[in-house]
């Protein structure tokens, strides 16, 4: 197959001279940015269908999470009606962040710079780096006025949008001060500025985790902290290699301060009853045998395993649930082998049973399978982690339902639950979106406008069929001249 696509891929090539090969390809670019700036100005049409009016009715009272004004560009922008972005997102295949993110930057294109805006629909900056300085005009701290966010404009303008990233921040710090926009910090020493923040920190990325299975940490500590930490690694790393580690010098540095951290965890549960004396001026001849558990290990990973005879056999790679990020199976064993990690086992659920709880409140048991099975927020395109996520009845639980002697429509079993994000479980109960279980952890939702989309633990798909391949554009936003 790859051969027969690099023979259709030479035959393309050899029809066209080199010369006319980059031409062909800037024509396809100009399309590519044309299309991008019809697509600003399709989205500020879409936010001005739906204005705070909009979500606005007769009755005197707001129901709770039900839809809210929303400001997704700067001051002097109008607001949205905020459910409107879910749609258009999951009609260009996005999320409903990335289709806010849309919506906001051509609103602050046509509202707050309009000279960029009258470039990006000429063809002189692309509609990328346009959305790049809106961006930034949106979120600069503090927040730029209208005023302000007009001069960015005309010095960005000047010179057709091409500035860097670095530009663009000293362009907004100037424009901070030369409209008096910052605010004076309390807290800073008059006389030593840098003093007015305490820039001692340690953070640990857990968001990104390496294939390799480490995680980053940056710390800013007091200098004494800094070089007694030193020399405590340097001396666990010179034990390691004393006892057989064939490590290198960082990974062993690296190891060496888990082994401090769970030893010092340890000595902290032990309370009064730990003898300091005992321990040894580098902790290493200690005997530490006394001591508490210090790790408890939590750990969410899908395996996939099979049967061989009678005894079971694992693959030696799986998902770790956070991120859905690549395990292999010996890292999860050497994450356990510590002899002061605390391990314990939780039975593995059949996912094709169903459980049904009398309540309208969840139980921890069947949350826990709905989290399994779903994975993520079940709304199209949405990637939520499932944990962080709510527990739907998909068909509403009726609280009247027992006292007036009918069946429970809703009732709480897994069959009849799905997880939801905040947002998008927000959406479902005050909006006409719409959405079923038709199999296990398979959801089939249909959009106010009647959009069909399937979402099951692959992803998103579109059940509507293509649009035509030129679509007939709006009145007031032409299409783009073809080249």
């Amino acid at each position: 197959m790859i051969e027969t696509l690099a023979a259709g891929a030479r035959g393309v090539a050899d029809d066209l001279s080199p010369a006319d090969l980059l031409a062909t390809i800037k024509a396809s670019r100009d399309v590519e940015n044309s299309e991008a700036a019809r697509q600003l100005a399709l989205a500020a049409r879409w936010a001005d269908l739906h204005p705070p009016e909009s979500i606005h009715t007769a009755a005197s009272f707001t129901v709770s999470g039900s839809q809210h004004e929303e400001p997704i560009a700067g001051e002097g922008a109008p607001l949205v009606a905020e459910f409107c972005c879910a749609e258009l997102g999951t009609t260009l295949g996005i999320t409903t962040t990335a289709a806010k993110k849309l919506i906001g930057h051509a609103l602050e294109l046509r509202h707050r710079l309009p000279r960029l805006w009258a470039q990006v629909h000429a063809g002189q900056v692309p509609a990328w780096r346009a959305r790049a300085i809106a961006d930034t005009t949106i979120h600069s701290s503090p927040a730029l006025t209208r005023e302000a966010a007009g001069f960015v404009d005309a010095q960005v303008a000047a010179v057709a949008g091409r500035v860097g990233s670095a530009q663009l921040d000293r362009l907004v710090a100037e424009t901070i001060r030369r409209y008096d926009l910052a605010t004076a910090d309390p807290a800073q020493d008059p006389e030593d500025g840098y003093l007015h923040v305490d820039p001692r920190h340690v953070t640990v990325d857990t968001e990104d985790v390496h294939y390799a299975g480490t995680l980053r940490i940056e710390a800013e500590v007091d200098i004494a902290d800094a070089l007694d930490l030193d020399r405590a690694l340097a001396h666990k790393a010179k034990e390691q290699q004393a006892l057989g580690s064939l490590l290198p010098l960082d990974a062993r540095r690296a190891k060496a301060l888990g082994d401090l951290a769970r030893t010092q965890t340890a000595l902290d549960l032990a309370g009064g009853g730990a003898d300091l004396e005992d321990t040894g001026a580098g902790g290493g001849d200690a005997d530490e045998s006394h001591l508490p558990a210090a790790r408890a290990v939590v750990i969410h990973a899908h395996v996939d395993a099979s049967f061989s005879g009678d005894t079971t056999v694992f693959g030696p790679t799986g998902r770790m649930e956070n991120g859905q990020r690549l395990v292999l199976l010996e890292q999860v064993q050497s994450w356990c082998a510590d002899t002061r990690t605390e391990v314990t086992i939780k039975p593995v659920i059949d996912l094709n049973t169903t459980l049904t709880a009398q309540t309208r409140k969840v139980p921890a048991t069947i949350r826990e399978h709905v989290i399994l099975r779903d994975r993520t927020c079940v709304f199209p395109f949405c990637s939520r982690p499932a944990r962080r996520c709510d527990s739907d009845h998909i068909i509403p639980w009726d609280d009247d339902a027992h006292a007036e002697g009918r069946p429970q429509p809703g009732p709480t079993t897994t069959s009849n639950l799905a997880c939801l994000c905040r947002f998008h479980h927000r959406l479902k109960t005050h909006s006409p979106w719409r959405y079923a279980m038709v199999a296990p952890g398979v959801f089939e939702w249909t959009s106010p406008h009647g959009h069909r989309y399937r979402r099951d633990h692959t992803g998103t798909t579109n059940l509507e069929p293509p649009e035509p391949p030129d679509v007939a554009a709006p009145p007031g936003i032409p299409r783009p001249r073809r080249r």
